[in-house]
């Protein structure tokens, strides 16, 4: 069982607003593919970032702070509109790749609580899973029982749904090779110990949810949470380098206890 995401940095440009790198999503619905047609018995579940979707969207009405005014629900609206429009382009690449896919977009289906995920259905999900679907997830806004609203990222419902759906790999790809020390090396593994000699961008571009540190601190949790689960951050710009991953290559930098 693989939890794979795929980075918003990956498949937008991120630092112009809703724009998707297509012919990228494209290649990468193509080598998930190409691998499941070599394994197909691999189970995957998908999620992607909201990128320049989003991400702008959110920062452009504070909707990652919360909602209460008219105006912040307008923002809520634009937000569920932008990471739709983005989780609909994948969607149409995946499905035109061959996938069985079938998306279950958070909006519809998770609560949270003070910006903490406190239910998400599952078992439909999980009946996907047995019929051989391949369920598809995605940042996206989230109602909020104290804030009104949240961003829920691909990591926090991967996170979430480990309580209940026990992967034995979790694939985060994106944009970097990997995690940088401060000397700018990336590191072929890490763990908790490391954080503090980790070098993260200051420029990143715009990041709601927290950019490549928020990532390292899900990914130590996952370590953490679920020993003997491969947790892995990777690129997939180049082509073949996801396919190679999900076959089993050791690329970008493993994340243990």
């Amino acid at each position: 069982m693989i939890f794979l995401k795929l980075g918003g940095s990956l498949i937008t440009e991120k630092s112009q607003t809703e724009s998707a790198r297509l012919e990228v999503i494209d290649r990468l619905a193509t080598e998930i593919q190409d691998v499941r047609k070599e394994n197909p018995e691999l189970t995957i579940l998908l999620g992607h970032g909201s990128g320049s979707f989003g991400h702008h969207a959110a920062a452009k009405f504070g909707t990652h702070l919360g909602a209460s005014t008219i105006e912040d629900w307008k923002g809520v609206v634009a937000v569920w509109k932008a990471a739709n429009k983005l989780h609909r382009f994948v969607m149409d690449s995946l499905l035109a790749a061959g996938l069985p896919v079938i998306s279950f977009p958070p909006s519809a289906s998770s609560l949270a609580h003070d910006g903490e995920l406190i239910s998400l259905a599952i078992q439909p999900i999980q009946q996907a899973l047995s019929k051989g679907l391949i369920p598809v997830t995605h940042g996206d806004v989230v109602f909020d029982e104290t804030r009104g609203a949240m961003i829920a990222s691909t990591e926090a419902i991967f996170s979430y749904l480990t309580e209940t759906i026990k992967p034995s790999r979790i694939l985060l790809t994106g944009l970097t090779p990997g995690v940088y020390d401060r000397s700018g090396e990336i590191l072929s593994s890490i763990t908790q110990a490391d954080l503090d000699g980790l070098a993260f961008a200051d420029d990143e571009p715009l990041d709601v949810t927290g950019g490549m540190k928020t990532k390292v601190k899900y990914a130590l949790a996952f370590s953490k949470k679920l020993p003997g689960t491969e947790v892995r951050i990777f690129s997939g710009e180049t082509p073949g380098q996801l396919r190679e991953v999900l076959l089993g290559s050791p690329n970008g930098t493993l994340i243990t206890q």
